[in-house]
Parts: structure tokens; C-alpha cells; sequence
């Protein structure tokens, strides 16, 4: 998983894109628009249905799900110990963290959901729960007017909230306008009321939890233990190794499903590999 961020401007430059007709203009549609009846698993993808499509993606993601990329093949393989766990026990509910601000893992996060909406069989649910710093909205192209802050506080109906994503089987839910009291909205019990009800409405759906880094925001640790499993991306050289120790003797390395080791500098082999005898994967593969 690492390379991310050193190889996406790289990558970018070397992936040409198919000529396509140019996309109509998307339909409007008001700040709440309706979500699919709950545990309907039915979910029309963005051009039949009038919600978003890919081009209004951040450009990192429209990089990352070509097959092009070499980061296709690295969300897969993120995705494979979650559908099939050594225990045998498919996590429901997963927190995805790091330790410090900046080390991506809402492109990690968001990166992971569209893997999981590919597979055959699983569609995925994500929630933006960093208050302080949300931008799982902005990476899909979708407004942050109304989200899960308004759950919160002001009781509003989880399917007035849920947006579409333009990736069939991936939904989102916004974070909202960011609160003055995000730390007592985490770690609130109606929080932890909407972990339950989410798990129990939406059977058809893994559900993944895009937190505040776990310095900034200690409440991220009270939450990772009223779910499933934690991934946790580490940035290389932002993150010091007293603090991912602290992190996973704090949550449990029982709850710890694996840890993206994120921004890794290129390998000096691999790299002579790609570039002089073209066995590089996005060679190989394209």
C-alpha cells in the first residue's frame, strides 16, 4: 500500500484516458434527496439515476480505480482480509484512522469502499465522522450541506441523508456542516445508538467509519470499540512509532484488521524494474 501519494502525480502523467462522448449535464436535485428503501441492496448507478458520476470525483480517485493504476490492484488486496478473515468472522462495522492528521486515510477509506462496492456480492456504507476535517464528500464530488452532524443533533432520518456516490453499491454519508462540539457528538450515545441501528438496517452493507486522527481526537479510540475492526494508515515518516504503539495498545490489537503503511518511497530495484525492463505492474498489466 505504499507509494500512494509519491506516485499519483507520476501516474497521472503516464495513464491516458479513452475517448468518451462528453457527459450531460447531471439533473438537479434538492439537498435531501431519497435514499433506497433500507436493506433494498438496489442501487442504479449515477447516469441512469440523475446523482453524481465519476468525472465530478477528485482527481486522485479517477486515477486509483484505473486499471492502469498501480494502486487498482493495492485496494483489492486491502479488501481480501476483510470479506475473508482468518477467524472466519466478516467484520460488519470498521473504523478507518491514523495517528496524526494528513496521512490519508479518507483516500484510503474512500479508496477501500469503492473495492468493496466492486465485489460481486457487498455493497458499502460510508460515514464521515471527522468533524474537525471532513472531506469524504469533497473527494466524491458531493455537497456537505446536510450529514451526519444533523443526525445528531437535530434527529434527522438516516435516509434523508444518505447520498449516492456515482459507484453503484457505495453510499455516503456526509459529515455535515462541522459542530463547536464534535468530541461530545462522537462519543454521545446516540452515536452509538446509530452504530446499532445501522448494523441491524442495513444487513446487505459493510460499513465504514471515517474518523479523526486519533491524536487530535480522543474519542476515536472510544468509538474503535464499538466496532468491529480498525484499519489504521500510517504515513511515512509522520508518524512515530511510540504513537502507533500507543494507538494499538489503547484500541486492542485484537480490533487492529491491518495497518496501511502509506507514502512509502519507491523501491530503488523495483523501480529500475519498472523503468528500464517494463515489469513494472502498470506495465505488465496494461
Amino acid at each position: 500500500m505504499g507509494k500512494l501519494s509519491q506516485a499519483l502525480e507520476k501516474t497521472f502523467t503516464k495513464i491516458s484516458q479513452p475517448a468518451t462522448a462528453a457527459p450531460p449535464e447531471p439533473q438537479k436535485t434538492d439537498s435531501h434527496p431519497t435514499a433506497p428503501p433500507a436493506q433494498s441492496g438496489q442501487e442504479k448507478s449515477g447516469s441512469q439515476s440523475g446523482w453524481f458520476t465519476h468525472d465530478r470525483w477528485d482527481q486522485r480517485l479517477q486515477i486509483s480505480i484505473n486499471p492502469q493504476s498501480p494502486f487498482f490492484e493495492s485496494f483489492r488486496r486491502l479488501r481480501t482480509p476483510i470479506l475473508h478473515p482468518a477467524s472466519g468472522k466478516r467484520p460488519k462495522t470498521i473504523l478507518v484512522t491514523s495517528v496524526v492528521p494528513s496521512e490519508g486515510k479518507s483516500f484510503v477509506c474512500a479508496n477501500l469502499g469503492i473495492a468493496l462496492a466492486q465485489g460481486m456480492e457487498h455493497h458499502a456504507l460510508m460515514l464521515d465522522c471527522d468533524f474537525r476535517r471532513p472531506s469524504l464528500s469533497q473527494l466524491f464530488g458531493l455537497p456537505n450541506d446536510t450529514g451526519l452532524v444533523d443526525h445528531l443533533q437535530d434527529n434527522v432520518d438516516l435516509s434523508l441523508l444518505i447520498r449516492k456516490t456515482g459507484q453503484e453499491k457505495l453510499s455516503l454519508i456526509p459529515c455535515g456542516k462541522p459542530p463547536k462540539n464534535p468530541s461530545e457528538l462522537l462519543d454521545s450515545n446516540r452515536m452509538i445508538s446509530l452504530i446499532e441501528e445501522l448494523s441491524q438496517r442495513y444487513q446487505d452493507r459493510i460499513i465504514l467509519f471515517d474518523s479523526p486522527p486519533n491524536i487530535v481526537a480522543s474519542e476515536t479510540s472510544i468509538l474503535a470499540k464499538h466496532l468491529d475492526g480498525v484499519i489504521l494508515v500510517v504515513r511515512y515518516g509522520a508518524s512515530r512509532k511510540e504513537h502507533v504503539k500507543k494507538i494499538v495498545d489503547t484500541i486492542g490489537a485484537e480490533k487492529i484488521l491491518g495497518i496501511v503503511f502509506n507514502a512509502y518511497p519507491e523501491n530503488t530495484m523495483e523501480s529500475f524494474l519498472d523503468k528500464k525492463m517494463g515489469y513494472g505492474y502498470h506495465k505488465y498489466y496494461s
